[in-house]
Formats: C-alpha cells, sequence, structure tokens
C-alpha cells in the first residue's frame, strides 16, 4: 500500500501503521479513509496529501 505526505506539515501516513489515535486500523488504505479524516498534526483534510514517491 501506498505512503501518502501531508503537503503543509509533512506527516506521512503510511497505511502499514494507520492512525490508531483518530481510530484508524492498521492496514487502512489511504483511499479508504473516511472523507472526514484530517492530518492528525496539522489538521488539514485528505485533499492536501499526495502520494510519497518511492526514494
Amino acid at each position: 500500500m501506498k505512503k501518502y505526505i501531508c503537503t503543509v506539515c509533512d506527516y506521512i501516513y503510511d497505511p502499514e501503521v494507520g492512525d490508531e489515535e483518530n481510530g484508524i486500523p492498521a492496514g487502512t488504505a489511504f483511499e479508504d479513509l473516511p472523507d472526514d479524516w484530517v492530518c492528525p498534526d496539522c489538521g488539514e483534510p485528505k485533499e492536501v496529501f499526495e502520494p510519497l514517491e518511492d526514494e
């Protein structure tokens, strides 16, 4: 599964880790996040995230 990066604060959403603090279990693909999910670091919506290019 692809990782996504917040273009505002550089938070990286890793689907293998999820966002347990906000009720998103490990293994949740970015595309499957709820529409109202926001960046846990800066509070921006999903729309500001971009796919993280492989390094």
